[in-house]
């Protein structure tokens, strides 16, 4: 075993057409959630992206790109290594809107729709019709209606105190009267074309609100709910890891991580011993020199994957005896799709500790090193357990 270990970190490299090949159908096979954004332009897309990315308003402006005569596509963090894809519709407003392309497009990719909608807006016939043909197309699709801006119905007034909807209920008698009624016109309007409900309120940080975010967790909690099992892994991963981190260069990376990770699984998930060890290590370089770009630390990178080879084949030799036992049924000599991801996921955050440590002027040493992956990946591989332990 810690030869065969040993032997990864020795294995000739891909060469970079085949691993850019390898990597192509990784992606394909790789369950990645798609959401389908349909609602006006300045109805709070952009607002609910960015709460469900950690992205800023200029990168999610900057990211879209044309899918249909009548739509854009984004993906998050990247085209290259998307963790998330977004399908926006632009063509709401516009004459005659049909939404037959977008739907011949969208028919076997998005996952659920998101319907934004602000809480005031009762000019909505040129929502109607195509969300009922959007709805008619493929009815065992989830339909989530967002309705957003909350306070256009109580202007100069701060947010009712406390949370009237943390009880569940779609209209509390605690709301002001004319939020209850554009709710209650709201809800008739869009019965029978939509499964949930969630009202929600993002404001600016300056906007004077409090909070800034309501309504944020229990729109994030129905997507879980209602996207397929495979694809709501890598969102509820997302949401968990960016809600402690405060530096900005770890909320960029950590999607880097995911996407990465993601894509090491799924390679790992064949059951044929050893032979998705090249690819897994050809991701996982590109992983770091990106890491590595992302902190400017570019002539670390190398260093530090040399580095790596010695304190991975400990960590994997570690855990191959252990978790057989404690975490993952290991079948023979493959690593599975579960060791993979906790390993690939565990490297990327121990290289963003070391490349800010070398930020700050101090290199780690390989001990330190070896410390923080062991910890990483102990954390991964329990964080994986729970999961499957408890149904998520």
């Amino acid at each position: 075993m810690l030869s065969r270990l040993s032997d990864w970190w020795h294995r000739k490299p891909l060469s970079e057409e085949e691993l850019e090949r390898q990597e192509a159908a990784l992606l394909a096979r790789t369950p990645i959630p798609v959401i389908w954004l349909f609602g006006k332009t300045g109805s709070g897309k952009s607002s609910i992206i960015r709460e469900i990315t950690g992205t800023t308003t200029a990168e999610v402006g900057s990211g879209f790109r044309p899918c249909t005569r009548t739509s854009e596509e984004y993906d998050f963090p990247d085209a290259e290594q998307p963790i998330v894809k977004f399908l926006d519709t632009r063509g709401l407003g516009e004459a005659a809107y049909d939404p037959a392309e977008d739907i011949a497009a969208f028919e076997s990719r998005a996952h659920v729709v998101l319907v934004t909608v602000r809480v005031v807006d009762h000019a909505l016939t040129e929502m109607l019709a195509p969300l009922r043909k959007i709805r008619a197309a493929q009815p065992s699709r989830p339909v989530i209606l967002a309705l957003t801006c909350l306070h256009e119905a109580y202007p100069g007034e701060q947010h009712p105190q406390p949370d009237p909807f943390a009880s569940g209920e779609l209209i509390p008698n605690s709301l002001p009267d004319d939020l209850r009624r554009c709710l209650e016109l709201q809800r008739e309007r869009f019965a029978g074309l939509v499964d949930r409900i969630v009202p929600i309120d993002l404001t600016a940080a300056d906007s004077g609100f409090s909070p800034i975010d309501l309504g944020a967790n229990r729109l994030n909690a129905t997507l879980m709910e209602l996207l397929p099992t495979a694809y709501r892994q890598t969102l509820l991963q997302l949401t968990e890891e960016l809600a402690p981190l405060r530096n900005a260069l770890e909320k960029q990376a950590l999607p880097i991580i995911l996407s990465y990770s993601g894509l090491c699984a799924t390679a790992s998930a064949a059951p044929l011993p050893w032979v998705d060890i090249p690819v897994v290590m050809g991701l996982q370089s590109h992983m770091v020199y990106r890491l590595a770009e992302l902190y400017g630390q570019k002539m670390e990178a190398e260093w530090l994957l040399k580095m790596a080879g010695a304190v991975g084949g400990r960590l994997l030799a570690r855990f191959a005896v252990r978790a057989p036992l404690k975490f993952i049924p290991f079948l023979g000599s493959t690593v599975n799709a579960a060791m993979s991801f906790a390993y690939t996921f565990s490297l990327g955050k121990a290289c963003c500790w070391y490349f800010g440590r070398v930020r700050q002027g101090v290199v780690p040493t390989q001990e330190e090193l070896d410390k923080v992956w062991s910890e990483q990946l102990q954390r991964a591989l329990e964080r994986w357990k729970g999961r499957q332990e408890s149904g998520r």
